[in-house]
């Protein structure tokens, strides 16, 4: 049976004309892009113009990027390295319970060097009210981070509402946004932020590259020390390689031209899947402010990893990649109030720039069988004390 793949929020392919532009850098521009010698120059010139190239599809200036190894090291340089830059004005961070483990992982890291961190709950789509973080604000504070689109429901936050908000109090604004490039609007200026993450990954660029912005003049310490690459901001020889297929991807992704297709193709798949199953079947995240790519829906009353299991050769996610194997209900969808027999069975379907619509009623199909063959969900005993 022919393998198909759902599951771009994962992780994409590299796209062929990105694939082009890396590979003579597999071979020559081998340089130190820092040299200043024959063998540096076209290093350093591939890199300045992928630097370029993700300033465009941001709309920023190239010196506000600076190149990291993904989106984790990105977002751990924008919370550590605000908390570390501006603690002694502050030591209060304001996110949210459904954000990704890249932040809330540092968030929980700086806790245990005196930071305080705020978690804000979401509604029951995944969206967190811009008065609750209105209303978290204390003089302490010094950073708020939301990601822009969540990777597990696709619920876009009111980033714009938010960035109006902490602009207003003098308050730096970082938002993940590793799963919303190239897949809806993200210039920095219309967004209102002064840090903005992306991962090359999702962006069909290689693993093992990503990008933070950095608005101009934010003091921000590295969490890299050494030589002054990156402006200062990440010690390291860069990678021209990696660099170049970033910068490649990001000029494909201006055009969101090929959402629109993809859009039409996930509402297929939901609306094939909602046909004849009243009470069965139940959308997880926004109806209208979500990614146009991803689908996360729960077949009531079945644990949804058994479903995928069952799928033969659909790829495509339970929850997040960090949390696939782990038959528990995912964070994401307890931030949101979704109760246990619908939460296990969520299956989430992310679709890409490849996905046809042969591939979406052969899922469609599948689908019926699996589901059809899966036993009904059983909450496990409470223990006794």
């Amino acid at each position: 049976m022919t393998s198909i793949y759902l599951d771009y929020n994962a992780s994409t392919p590299i796209d062929p004309v990105v694939a082009a532009a890396m590979r003579p850098f597999l071979d020559e521009a081998f340089g130190n892009p820092s040299s200043g010698h024959w063998a540096s120059t076209p290093a350093k010139a591939a890199l300045e113009n992928a630097r370029n190239q993700v300033a465009g599809l941001l709309g920023c200036e190239p010196d506000e990027i600076v190149f990291t190894s993904g989106g984790s090291e990105a977002n751990n340089l924008a919370i550590k390295g605000t908390f570390f830059a501006l603690r002694d004005k502050g030591e209060h961070i304001v996110t949210v319970q459904a954000e990704h483990p890249a932040v809330l992982g540092p968030c929980r890291f700086l806790e245990q060097l005196g930071a305080t961190v705020t978690y804000l709950p979401v509604d029951n789509t995944g969206r967190v009210d811009p008065e609750d973080v209105r209303r978290a604000i204390t003089p302490r504070t010094i950073l708020i981070t939301v990601m822009h689109a969540n990777n597990e429901v696709g619920t876009i936050q009111p980033i714009e509402e938010i960035g109006a908000i902490a602009r207003a109090r003098g308050i730096r604004f970082h938002t993940d946004a590793a799963q919303s490039v190239g897949k809806i609007p993200t210039k920095v200026e219309t967004l209102g932020v002064d840090l903005l993450t992306i991962a090359g990954h999702k962006l069909y660029a290689p693993k093992g590259v990503g990008a933070l912005y950095v608005r101009r003049g934010l003091e921000l310490e590295p969490l890299i020390h050494g030589a002054g690459h990156e402006h200062g901001r990440r010690a390291g020889t860069e990678s021209a390689l990696l660099a170049v297929g970033l910068g490649a991807a990001c000029a494909l992704a201006v055009d969101l031209e090929p959402m629109v297709s993809i859009r039409a193709l996930r509402d297929r798949l939901w609306n094939a899947l909602q046909e004849g199953d009243d009470d069965g079947i139940v959308l997880n995240g926004h109806p209208q402010h979500r990614l146009p790519n991803t689908l996360n829906v729960s077949f009531v009353g079945v644990v949804g990893a058994e479903v995928l299991a069952d799928l033969n050769g659909v790829a495509a996610s339970t929850g997040s990649a960090c949390h696939a194997g782990s038959v528990e209900l995912s964070p994401v969808l307890a931030a949101m109030g979704v109760a246990e027999r619908v939460g296990m069975g969520a299956v989430r379907f992310s679709l890409g720039r490849t996905t046809t619509e042969a591939e979406i009623d052969s899922v469609v199909a599948r689908l019926r069988i699996a589901k059809s063959r899966s036993a009904p969900y059983v909450a496990p005993e409470a223990s006794v004390v």
